[in-house]
């Protein structure tokens, strides 16, 4: 395969800056037709982006025979059906995180592209872009000695939308999983799988603290990783102020950072601070995009992929007391 011609299932907010972009932007990749139930939305999509086509019927934009890749934009309650139409159709599929709503449905869609031998990507963006090739660099190179820890927080306010009642359906269950943490916290488990390797082991407590919404909104984990690195997090989706923090921690030092603001990377070890300053580009999912599309044409690796994905699903699987088996 050497040019890449995506369709994509779905064309919300992801798409106009994150991901469709990067689509457009990469050499050897060209986005050639969006899709979205409502047909009128998805026309002002393809219009504003000079996409050349679009469709209301996904069949029709996977079957196209001018798209040879299909990138799905939809929320994780649709991942599995577009998957398997896709793999179907003998065509690569490049899946919005998390992978699924379950470990099980992941091992599903694993199952359906390797009987029709297509590549499945996920987007996990975060093990392509800089900053956080810089913090696996950091820890790679040795300089924190043993790594021995892992401490996570993710602390928000409530939304006013869900204070609202609001339409929002990242924090309904039966469409995104649980609440916040399966989208955010899906992104924090993959990276630290990237970083460190597999975690082994994961038990966590959820609770509903604000009743804004019937999915969680606090979530408290301990995990631990196959090489022993103990971890631990919490998620508070209903607190009084922004926290993003992360520190993985060793023997001779430990590094600082964040998952979704872009503050410095910091570094501290005997001899001092050290501060990382490491911008993400506009269109944050591109450096992925340009790996994925590499390996499609025979030339690179992408590090995202359904295997990879899926052992985050079932991480979370394992916080949320959701019984599952690798």
């Amino acid at each position: 395969m050497q040019d890449i011609r995506w369709g994509s299932i779905g064309c919300g907010n992801v798409m106009e800056v994150k991901s469709g972009p990067a689509l457009q932007n990469v050499a050897h990749s060209e986005l050639i037709g969006v899709m979205r139930r409502d047909g009128p939305l998805a026309e002002d999509f393809a219009r504003r982006h000079g996409v050349q086509k679009w469709f209301d019927d996904a069949d029709k934009l996977v079957n196209d025979p001018h798209i040879n890749a299909i990138y799905i934009a939809t929320p994780p309650d649709t991942h599995l059906e577009y998957t398997c139409m896709a793999a179907q159709a003998g065509k690569p599929v490049y899946v919005e995180k998390p992978m699924a709503n379950s470990f099980a449905q992941c091992q599903e869609m694993i199952t359906i592209c390797q009987k029709h031998e297509v590549p499945l990507f996920v987007a996990y963006y975060r093990r392509a872009l800089p900053r956080f090739l810089k913090v696996k660099e950091i820890i790679d190179s040795g300089q924190l000695g043993a790594i021995k820890e892992v401490q996570v927080q993710l602390l928000q306010p409530a939304k006013a939308v869900d204070i609202s009642g609001g339409s929002n359906w990242r924090i309904k269950p039966e469409v995104a999983g649980c609440g916040y943490f399966c989208d955010l916290g899906s992104h924090i488990f993959d990276l630290l799988q990237f970083l460190l390797g597999n975690i082994r082991d994961a038990s966590g407590i959820i609770e509903n603290t604000g009743k804004h919404y019937e999915a969680e909104d606090l979530v408290e984990a301990e995990f631990q990783f196959e090489s022993g690195i103990k971890g631990s997090g919490i998620w508070n989706f209903n607190f009084d102020k922004d926290v993003d923090k992360t520190k993985i921690i060793g023997t001779l030092g430990e590094v600082e950072y964040t998952h979704f603001a872009e503050a410095d990377i910091t570094v501290r070890r005997e001899s001092g601070e050290e501060h990382f300053e490491i911008p993400n580009p506009l269109h944050i999912q591109q450096p992925l995009v340009q790996l994925m599309v590499d390996e499609l044409r025979g030339v690179g690796k992408c590090p995202s992929t359904g295997v990879t994905a899926a052992r985050t699903n079932w991480v979370m699987d394992s916080v949320l007391g959701r019984k599952s088996s690798t």
